[in-house]
């Protein structure tokens, strides 16, 4: 049996950094089945989700009973392709998503995709940049593709990271009007990504800052989940049929107990009275050949924080970690 080399997480209670292990002689490289194709992987990303609910601890035990590889994003080549792939040959340069922790991750040398979960990377574009914009791309552009229509106006809640600095871009593709926060070094980084207005955290609370702007927003998209009042404050500042989208919350019990919140508590015992949405993201190709074409045109780039070699992978999940990457941490597996 062929085998390859793979970040592991075995399931060990501890940081990511310090329990992510590759076994020694490999593991088992994956057959795809007849709706996958075998990638080669070239590069991934790291995503908070690939170490948070892996630092569960006891509940990421019953969760995982087995070890399981992270990685959301792939980008690589096609070197197999299933029985009834047609939209993919051998040799395709590729990105799209993967399950990570939930099924395949693309922190190894292979990964096997579903075919309706890639498109093709478009001749001249950079490989990495294609793969640094998969899971957050398709994550901001569902968030906000169905809440509004051009003109609107949006506020996006943390746009100096790995999410924010998509959603920038995406909400000016689609023709909106940004406003959008960040911490006092990051400013120029956000009007750099076309935000028209931005709050620095710094200076004063985001909710005042937001009520004092005095026009409503039509949708607030949030990447970070603090002010952890902010929804509930958003009655001041959103439109009577503006949509709150929630991306970014934390995996602590504060975290919970204020999504449950969110959710269930009604406006007139203090909660929120526009409409709640927690962003799900759903991989499609439709939506990735979307974000293809956008960085085609320049419209969109991507935005890397670093890049890690692949034995450096846990050094890669501790920048991450740090909560102050500016925009993605992506893993180099091999040269495409």
């Amino acid at each position: 049996m062929s085998t390859m080399k793979a970040w592991q997480f075995h399931g060990a209670s501890g940081s990511i950094e310090k329990t992510l292990v590759q076994p020694e002689g490999g593991v088992p490289r994956p057959m795809p089945t007849a709706t996958e194709v075998l990638v080669e992987v070239s590069s991934t990303t790291l995503n908070p989700i690939d170490f948070k609910i892996l630092e569960l601890g006891t509940i990421s035990k019953l969760i995982f009973r087995k070890p399981v590889t992270p990685g959301l994003d792939v980008c690589g080549r096609v070197v197999e392709v299933g029985s009834n792939v047609s939209s993919f040959h051998v040799g395709d340069l590729v990105f799209g998503c993967v399950d990570g922790v939930f099924g395949n991750g693309a922190l190894a040398e292979f990964v096997q995709v579903s075919q309706d979960k890639l498109a093709l990377v478009p001749e001249g574009l950079n490989p990495d940049d294609l793969g640094a914009i998969t899971t957050v791309g398709l994550t901001t552009y569902q968030a906000m593709k169905p809440f509004v229509k051009p003109g609107d106006r949006v506020f996006i809640n943390g746009g100096s990271g790995g999410t924010g600095v998509l959603a920038i871009q995406i909400a000016k593709a689609l023709h909106l009007h940004v406003t959008t926060s960040c911490s006092t070094g990051n400013i120029e980084l956000c009007k750099s990504l076309g935000a028209d207005e931005v709050l620095d955290y710094k200076t004063s609370s985001v909710v005042t800052q937001l009520e004092s702007l005095g026009k409503p927003f039509n949708l607030i998209v949030d990447n970070v989940g603090n002010p952890s009042n902010l929804y509930r404050a958003s009655n001041k500042f959103l439109a009577k049929d503006g949509a709150f989208v929630q991306v970014g919350l934390g995996m602590d019990f504060s975290a919970l107990k204020q999504f449950l919140g969110n959710m269930l508590l009604p406006g007139y015992l203090g909660g929120g009275r526009a409409k709640y949405v927690f962003a799900i993201t759903k991989p499609n190709a439709v939506d990735l050949k979307q974000l293809a074409s956008w960085m085609e045109a320049g419209k969109v780039k991507s935005v890397v924080d670093s890049v890690w070699a692949f034995e450096d992978a846990r050094e890669a999940f501790a920048r991450l970690k740090t909560g102050r990457a500016r925009g993605k941490v992506v893993v180099r597996v091999k040269k495409a």
